[in-house]
This record gives structure tokens, sequence and C-alpha cells, in this order.
């Protein structure tokens, strides 16, 4: 059974409280980075693999995708996805991201947006994704760095007068299952290496275009508290793979 974390209350009344809940994209860290590999969006079908909110589908629509399809496991986010929009372009549907089952060559890109740190056969989904874009179609997503899912406690070390020392790294070859505090207790994510990330999407038939790991924006750095402890280690993964 797949971890719907979002559909229990207590983590998804504070999930909404995030600021990249409350203001979308240009509140996300890596958005700027993440935005700069899509390619040209209009007139393309665009699939959304764990669209939350439905930011991404938004923005989408908002270059001219043609169409845009969010998957999503959570009913909670779905339901907020479908009060932002009237837009009968977009099309959200409820179920793991795992389990999509699309005709072969159905998009020209896939999106993802955080959520493949939640999928458990990483290498599977790839091949599913390979299968249902069309020939020259494109897949980009992130999620959250191998460096900081590596450890069940995804925390700073800390002295003891509460001050930032640095991030610690274990078990990092050690792949799988990580039982970790996000919000809530008990938040099940699967950590996997850059190099099995890699791998898996160039097994599936990909070439890799580019691969990222974001810094915050100059305009994060200055006008969020804290920011700047993003820059000793990467939080976030991103690739971005052709057909």
């Amino acid at each position: 059974m797949k971890q719907n974390k979002y559909d229990d209350n207590q983590f998804f009344n504070a999930y909404k409280e995030m600021a990249r809940s409350v203001n979308g994209l240009e509140a996300a860290g890596e958005w700027h980075v993440f935005q700069a590999l899509l390619p040209d969006l209009a007139g393309k079908s665009v699939l959304d693999l764990g669209c939350g909110f439905g930011w991404h589908c938004l923005y989408a629509r908002e270059q001219q995708a043609s169409s845009v399809v969010g998957i999503d496991i959570s009913e909670n986010m779905l339901h907020k996805a479908r009060e932002m929009t009237t837009d009968p372009a977009v099309t959200y549907k409820q179920m793991p991201v795992e389990d999509i089952d699309f005709p072969n060559d159905s998009f020209d890109v896939v999106i993802s947006s955080l959520a493949f740190h939640y999928v458990d056969d990483f290498a599977a989904l790839c091949k599913k994704v390979f299968n249902l874009l069309k020939p020259g179609g494109s897949f980009i997503f992130s999620a959250e760095h191998p460096i900081f899912t590596s450890r069940n406690d995804q925390n700073w070390h800390y002295d003891e007068e509460g001050n930032i020392m640095h991030w610690p790294i274990d078990d990092y070859q050690s792949e799988g299952v990580r039982n970790t505090s996000f919000l809530t207790d008990n938040v099940i994510k699967y950590h996997r290496t850059v190099a099995t990330y890699m791998n898996n999407v160039i097994d599936a038939g990909f070439m890799i275009k580019a691969v990222r790991e974001p810094e915050p924006s100059e305009l994060m750095l200055e006008s969020v508290q804290g920011m700047k402890d993003e820059l000793r280690r990467p939080m976030f993964l991103i690739i971005s793979a052709v057909k």
C-alpha cells in the first residue's frame, strides 16, 4: 500500500501553510532552475506526476500547453487544485504516480516536482514515462537530493547552543526506505543515490540533457531567513532528459 500522508489532516494542514503552498512556484526555492530546463510548452500535451495543488499545471497552460493532466494520490491536494481552475484543458486524476496507465506516445512533456523520493520502484516508473512520451518528448523532474535523504533523521547537526554545525551524511550507498519526519512523524521516503537516479533514467531509454543541484535564487537568499544555509548542501536534484 502506497503511503498517502497528504490525506492525513494533521499533515495536510501543516503542508498547506508552507510558503510554496500559499504563494506557488515563485516561493519554491528550486523553481528558477526547474523553469529554465522546461522546453517550449506551447501546443504541447503535458503530464504532471505528483501535481499537488496544480501550480505546474497552471504554469503549463499559461505557456499555452494544449492540454495538461495532473496526477496525485491525494484527494486533499486535488480538491485544492480543482478549486484553483475551471480550465477545461486541465484534467486532474487521483492515483499513485506509479499506477499511471496511458497509451504509448500520449504526451509531449512529462514533469514532476518533488514526488519521486516517495516512489519505491523508480526504474519501473521511468520505463512507463518513456513509453507514454512521444519521440523527442521531454522528461524533467526534481526530487529531494540523495545527500538530503540518506539518513532517517533529515536535519542539520547543531552544537549545544543551537547553532548549525554541518549536514550529516550516512548510509549513502544503502538505498531503500527512510522513515523520516516532515511536518509529522512516520513519513516514508525512498533513498537512492545520484547515480541510481541517472542510470534508471538512462536504462529506460532516455538521453540525459542536464543535471542540476539548484541553489536558492539571489532574491530568496536576500529575503528569506535561513536560506543562506541552503548553500551548504544541495536539497534538490533536478534531471532533464529526452526520449
